[in-house]
């Protein structure tokens, strides 16, 4: 058999995936680039098919879309969404995480229409085996997707943390009361059969899963949704040693809203800095910079605060291999890709202990600190900057075990061919047939 032929014959196994993302599209926020990770990175192994919403298209064709061994199927939903987003922006203008939740609505509709077109393709003849839906990353946008007779996959999904319950006044400036809103979604999966119907759903902490029935947990794979790029997050040494004549640089990336909690930052640098130098950049954007920003001058900060707002990836990167520690003081914090990031960059890392930084962030890579409330985080992020200046080796050491735990288990490359992995073995269980083809143990993952 030529060589040609015998490749030819390995990837005719290779699966078919439809890929859904309501959210896909590089560098447009945290959610929207997991969808164009998942989208970019498996295009380059299998052939796919990804289905995303129309506002998406413009940020997708700067990037060259659609891939090589790929083809999109745009859903336009915007007559209802875009003024839906306007009047969740009205009503919760410090909230994103309100506006969100108001405005995923609008993904059932797009869901229903996805999965309507779809089975439309498949009547004319179209072709998937497994479809896989990764955007929205929340278990309360539940999809009908099964209803088109392929295997579903569903997530990493991230989601059922609940509101803590020591920091009053920043969950009030963050809306927690319009929280509960999410539990609406579960309601919905009883009808739309998401989690009963899903092969396997790819959950990312405790919380997700317990957010599923029990009869249902079964089917659920650990599996953060976030990832990182250790090609372009990559290790640097510091580049000082921060002591009485070093300033201390500390980082924090984030959307700047309530409960990223960087009033207790400003507040926690305040007090170091009356007996150490300190330098803290913060990058991002939001509702509260402005009020940070006032803040920081009112602390005699503005000489130590910078703010940078938004920047690239690329950006970000070159920022992180320029501190000593990255910080994340979010009192009520989902996921955590920028501590990922940190770490891939050999840096230790500072974050609550709650919601997804207590699956990343331990003793090993950093410190946790306790959420017993705003003057406890405060005293804990101070006492965390005092520890780096006292032992500034034990540190560095954290900050090459956080590379090291990215390299294993963070990396897209790793995710990517281990969800791969998951097909085969659903196609497998879903499909006798396939199980009797002594061929499917030549799938290839290119």
């Amino acid at each position: 058999m030529s060589k040609k032929n015998s490749h030819k014959q390995q990837n005719q196994f290779s699966p078919r995936v439809l890929l859904s993302a309501y959210q896909c599209g590089a560098g447009m926020g945290s959610v929207s680039q997991i969808g164009w990770e998942w989208y970019s990175r498996l295009s380059t192994k299998v052939p796919v098919t990804l289905i995303t919403h129309i506002r998406n298209r413009e940020i997708l064709k700067k990037y060259n879309s659609p891939l090589n061994n790929s083809e999109i199927i745009f859903i336009d939903t915007e007559w209802f969404a875009a003024p839906l987003w306007k009047i969740a922006n009205k009503l919760f203008p410090h909230s994103e995480h309100a506006v969100f939740l108001l405005s995923q609505i609008d993904f059932f509709i797009y869901d229903w229409l996805a999965k309507r077109e779809v089975k439309r393709q498949i009547k004319n003849g179209k072709n998937w085996d497994i479809v896989h839906a990764v955007t929205p990353v929340s278990p309360s946008a539940p999809t009908s997707l099964h209803k088109t007779g392929l295997p579903l996959i569903v997530g990493p999904l991230n989601g059922g943390l609940e509101s803590p319950k020591n920091f009053p006044e920043l969950m009030k400036a963050d809306s927690a009361w319009f929280y509960p809103i999410k539990k609406i979604g579960r309601i919905f999966d009883l009808f739309i059969g998401s989690a009963r119907n899903a092969k396997k759903i790819l959950t990312a902490t405790v919380s997700t899963i317990a957010a599923f029935p029990k009869k249902y947990q079964a089917k659920c794979l650990p599996m953060l949704e976030n990832g990182v790029d250790l090609n372009l997050f990559k290790p640097t040494e510091w580049q000082t040693i921060p002591d009485q004549n070093n300033a201390l640089k500390i980082l924090f990336v984030g959307r700047l809203i309530p409960a990223k909690a960087v009033s207790l930052l400003l507040e926690a640098v305040r007090r170091f800095s009356l007996e150490f130098p300190v330098e803290l950049s913060i990058v991002g954007e939001g509702p509260m910079r402005e009020e940070w920003q006032n803040l920081a001058n009112e602390l005699g900060l503005n000489q130590i605060a910078k703010f940078y707002g938004n920047l690239s990836l690329p950006e970000i990167s070159e920022k992180m291999q320029d501190c000593h520690v990255f910080c994340l003081p979010s009192v009520r914090e989902s996921g955590g890709a920028v501590l990922l990031e940190a770490m891939a960059t050999a840096r230790p890392v500072i974050a609550v202990d709650y919601g997804g930084p207590k699956e990343i962030v331990d003793s090993e890579v950093g410190e946790a600190i306790a959420p017993n409330g705003t003057e406890a985080v405060i005293f804990g992020l101070y006492d965390a900057f005092c520890s780096v200046l006292a032992n500034p080796t034990k540190w560095q050491n954290r900050g090459k075990a956080g590379r090291k735990r990215a390299e294993k288990l963070f990396g897209w490359e790793a995710k990517i061919g281990s969800v791969i992995e998951l097909y085969k073995k659903t196609l497998v269980e879903s499909d006798p047939q396939f199980e009797k083809s002594a061929e499917v143990e030549r799938w290839a993952i290119n």
